[in-house]
């Protein structure tokens, strides 16, 4: 039987890749996005792999939508095997002039929002006796930057959720595990040239230079598909004893 996952976030950039790395190897997905056209790229994805699939616009700041999204997963599919927690906001400011609605925003997508998920599947992975969890956090779990308070508080507190449902988990069959991704060139990297270039005051080149591509050893932006393969080895029933990491995937950039 299909695996079935579930993957915040899906419809675009590194939720995306994952959810085209899992469908590529035939499992149902439950697709979530706020795109405008989320439900139609959920559509071309499961016509090019000929998989089942759900979609659903649910917004993750709310806990009742979140209830409600997984609801409908495991009404269509019986259950839910993986889940990936991707959906992730930024904002770049000084601390002293940070939106105190911003950083509510953020601490409640990045961070909140994957407890609840997890909170909403648990009973099902363990009745199964399987789950595997995996939370997209950041290098910035690992380290801290200048004017990203509550993204770099968000993925340090998303670091910290991952070990505690590891402990959890571990007697049920359950794994749960982070990827750290270094700066991959996505829409949530894209949108935050203008701010740090006003920030810093350089130029928008000088910014992927300066800020983003400085601190990889390797000096790439991180691929996608990479961050989607470790995913999916996480998932994979090879991984069954590995629980409560964080794995880098970040040229080099914790490795200073």
């Amino acid at each position: 039987m299909a695996k079935t996952v579930l993957i915040t976030g899906s419809t675009s950039g590194i939720g995306l890749g994952i959810a085209r790395e899992f469908a590529a190897a035939g499992c149902n997905i439950a697709f979530n996005g706020l795109e405008p056209d989320g439900a139609a790229i959920a559509q071309q994805v499961a016509d090019e792999f000929n998989i089942k699939h759900t979609f659903s616009p649910t917004n993750v700041m709310f806990a009742d939508q979140i209830r409600q999204m997984i609801s409908e997963a495991i009404s269509a599919f019986g259950k839910i095997d993986v889940l990936v927690n991707n959906a992730g906001i930024q904002f770049v400011s000084p601390v002293e002039d940070f939106s105190e609605d911003k950083w509510d925003s953020i601490i409640a997508i990045n961070l909140t929002a994957a407890f609840h998920t997890i909170k909403g599947v648990w009973s099902s992975m363990k009745e199964n006796h399987f789950g595997r969890i995996i939370n997209i956090a950041s290098a910035h779990g690992l380290r801290a930057s200048a004017f990203k308070s509550a993204y770099v508080a968000s993925k340090h507190g998303l670091i910290g959720l991952t070990k505690t449902i590891a402990l959890e988990g571990a007697p049920f069959g359950i794994t749960c595990n982070a990827i750290c991704p270094g700066y991959s060139e996505t829409k949530i990297v894209v949108d935050q040239i203008p701010n740090q270039a006003l920030v810093h005051h350089m130029t928008e080149q000088e910014v992927k230079d300066k800020i983003f591509l400085e601190r990889h050893a390797v000096k790439e932006f991180i691929p996608v598909s990479l961050i989607a393969k470790a995913a999916y080895f996480l998932a994979a029933d090879e991984a069954a004893t590995i629980t409560g990491i964080s794995l880098p995937v970040d040229a080099g950039w914790t490795a200073h």
